[in-house]
């Protein structure tokens, strides 16, 4: 029986690492499904103020998007897209917030270049995105980048760019995850899923 102890410790060390191993691609990543929650991580606002994601959801339904960046050009059009389309989501009951590993200060400048009125959050240490499961290590050559964005703070994770439907309680109602960041939910694609929430 003693013999056994020191074995099950190590499957379950190993099971454990595992669980928590960050995934090498895109493609590996195990993301929360419909009908889980939100996990209530706590993220920076553009004013460096610190929030609750679960005290901003439970303002009314959302639009959670996760992007890679405002230095990514796929990202900024798919913001403005949704910033274009923002008064019609915001008539259909819902908010838009949209996360990414920036620092703060450089949140103010995507806002700015990009004309978003939405929220936009920093998640620079990456633990919201480890938390929904679309964290990945960041292949070399995007890797200077994502620090001098996270002001030092993120040396080598990328969310896979997703679009979340949560209701007021985090749960899960709808998910969008393209591991191809060049394709991303189209807005008309989006409303349209959101009209049927209604």
């Amino acid at each position: 029986m003693k013999k056994l102890i020191p074995i099950f410790l190590v499957i379950l060390t190993t099971v454990t690492n595992a669980q928590n191993a960050i995934p090498k691609s895109a493609t590996d990543i195990a993301p929360l499904l419909i009908g889980e929650k939100i996990p209530d991580i706590t993220l920076k606002t553009a004013e460096n103020t610190v929030v609750k994601i679960s005290d901003l959801l439970k303002k009314k339904k959302t639009i959670l998007v996760f992007y890679r960046g405002g230095w990514c050009p796929y990202c900024n059009m798919h913001l403005q897209a949704l910033a274009d389309a923002e008064k019609e989501i915001l008539d259909l009951g819902y908010q838009i917030i949209a996360v990414s590993p920036d620092a703060p200060e450089n949140l103010k400048i995507t806002a700015e270049k990009d004309q978003i009125k939405y929220t936009l959050l920093s998640d620079s240490n990456g633990e919201f995105i480890k938390a929904v499961g679309i964290a990945f290590t960041a292949p070399e050559n995007y890797k200077s980048v994502i620090n001098v964005h996270s002001n030092g703070v993120n040396m080598s994770l990328l969310p896979v760019p997703s679009v979340f439907v949560v209701n007021p309680e985090g749960d899960i109602l709808f998910e969008y995850i393209s591991p191809d960041f060049k394709h991303r939910i189209t807005t008309e694609l989006l409303v349209s899923v959101l009209k049927t929430f209604k």
